[in-house]
Parts: structure tokens; sequence; C-alpha cells
């Protein structure tokens, strides 16, 4: 087959363990999926269900890159979240076959432009400019997962320059593991290399050039980056 230009390179993660690397298909979001960063973003828990937005798949950067401020934004803010990394997947998954969609986990940060979200909310506009910009996905090395019902506790931390601004526990999702891969599966057709960041705990933040960000989930990889 001859294409008319050069096919795009496949974005890809390392695995921990492997000279494999993981091939990226797609990103999924889910919002609000921690209660009390639903309520410091103005908004009440238990008036709506979790919903879900998407990154471009060359959105990821890896641990110990540099994430370039990006421009036409004075407010950008980090939002620590567990990544599951999908081996296979499929449509309308039952509940209880979602947990095997998993083949490995890691630590992302969802980065949002808070400002122009902000802006894109206000006038009833898709948050693409907000949340789909290059490199807004930063993520650990994935680390393969043996037992994934063990992904649903567990520490989550982020530091930017040595001061924590958010930590909570991964029990404390709303919609935990199965159900968001069951429900994402209902919308779309899931497939083997998907990512879904599974939603962030309470203390997102603003962040500026020269921040050192660390984030540690319990059990797998740390994810650092420093803003350029």
């Amino acid at each position: 087959m001859s294409y008319l230009i050069d096919p795009p390179a496949v974005p890809t993660l390392p695995v921990r363990g492997t000279d494999a690397r993981f091939p990226v298909h797609r990103i999924y979001c889910v919002g609000r999926n921690y209660a009390d960063h639903a309520v410091e973003m103005g908004h009440d828990p238990d008036a709506e269900p979790p919903f879900f937005f998407m990154k471009p798949a060359d959105a990821v950067l890896e641990s110990g890159a540099t994430f370039p401020y990006p421009s036409l934004s004075s407010d950008v803010q980090h939002e620590v979240e567990l990544v599951l990394a999908l081996g296979k997947g499929g449509r309308d998954i039952p509940l209880g076959d979602a947990e095997g969609c998993i083949v490995a986990a890691g630590v992302g940060i969802d980065m949002t432009r808070r400002d122009l979200q902000g802006e894109a909310k206000k006038m009833g506009r898709p948050w693409d400019s907000g949340k789909g910009f290059d490199h807004g996905a930063p993520c650990s090395e994935l680390v393969p997962v043996a037992e994934p019902g063990e992904l649903g506790s567990g520490s989550i931390l982020l530091t930017v320059n040595g001061e924590t601004r958010q930590q909570g526990d991964l029990n404390q999702m709303i919609w935990k593991i199965p159900e968001i891969i069951s429900r994402l599966s209902e919308l779309f057709t899931l497939a083997p290399g998907d990512l879904i960041y599974t939603g962030t705990p309470a203390g997102v933040g603003p962040v500026t050039r020269g921040d050192q960000i660390r984030a540690e989930i319990d059990g797998l990889a740390a994810l650092e980056v420093s803003v350029g």
C-alpha cells in the first residue's frame, strides 16, 4: 500500500521490565470522578454522574520530559490520575469482564488550560482547546498488572517543587474501574492501546515555568515532568 504522505508515527509509552513499548490508540478521560474535586470545581457530585472527554493519542508525554507551557493560556493546571492501559476492548463489555481488559497501569496528569476551558464552558463550546492540546497528557512508564482488582485502592499524590498539592486514595473514585470501562464501551468501541485517565482528587492548581512536578500512586511508577 502506498500513501499520499508518510504515515505519522504511533505514539508509545515504555513498559516496565521490557524493551517493548505500548502503542497508544486513544486517550479517554473521566470528568468529576472524585466528589471532593467536583465540589472544588463548583458542582454537586450527587447531582450528575461523571462524564467523558478525549485527548489526542500524541498528547502523551513521557516521564522525565519537559512539559512546554502552552500558548494562549495563563492558567495551566495539574490533575493527577490513575491511567489504565487496555490490552483488549470491545463493545458493551459486561461489568464482570471489564477488569480483564486491563494489561497495565500508570500515573498520568491531565494538564488543563483552565482559562480556555472556562471560556468554553461559559459559551457552551467544546473543551478541546482546554484539554486536547500538545503534550497535555503526561504519563509514567506503564506497569504490567496481574490483579486489576488491586487498582481500586491506594494513595494518589502530586507535588509541585516538593509541596503536596493533591493527595487522596483511589477508593474515593465515584465510578469504579469496572464501571468506567463498561460504560465507556457502551459509548465507544474500546480497543487494545486505549488509555483511560480515571479522574482526579481535589487540589488541582496552576503550574508555572520552572516548576518540577512529581506524581505517584502506590505500586506504580512515579511520573516526573518539568514545566518549560
